[in-house]
């Protein structure tokens, strides 16, 4: 008989589905809003709507030999966990409680957001070390979990 699959392991499976439609040269990112076992909206990385994107038209950060993590102010796109927050805006969504599903830890700026829209847990897979978003998270008392996952 075969062991039916974990609902983790069921969210983190569609948010690398999600990433699959990032625009991003660098990096595919994909996040998921999940309260009481249901998806309440989706997000990826990429340029924000009706402007072109980094695909079509090349990466700023690239040309300019930008680190990763660096310099964000002046990347086109919109990092997934900020999409998702805005989706879910936009359709009238709270996302107050929720848990979210990322394929990628988030950064400060997404981490900030977080806190603010009052997400209970932040769940990742790829590891990307931001310090002050760590201690922020435990601050404002977010669960913010790395699990094992492969895509």
């Amino acid at each position: 008989m075969s062991q039916r699959m974990s609902w983790p392991d069921y969210f983190m499976r569609i948010t690398y589905m999600v990433a699959e439609r990032s625009t991003c040269t660098r990096r595919k990112v994909g996040a998921v809003a999940v309260l009481d076992k249901r998806i309440l909206a989706t997000g990826y990385n990429g340029a924000p709507v009706d402007t072109p994107h980094c695909l079509d038209i090349g990466c700023l950060r690239e040309e300019l030999g930008v680190p990763s993590g660096q310099r964000h102010e002046i990347c086109r796109g919109l990092h997934a966990e900020q999409n998702v927050i805005i989706q879910a805006a936009l359709h009238g969504i709270s996302i107050r409680g929720a848990d979210l599903f990322c394929t990628t830890q988030p950064c400060l700026i997404c981490t900030k957001m977080l806190i603010n829209v009052q997400v209970k847990n932040v769940f990742f897979t790829e590891a990307y070390p931001d310090e002050l978003a760590e201690r922020m998270m435990a601050e404002s008392g977010v669960n913010f979990e790395r699990i094992d996952f492969t895509p």
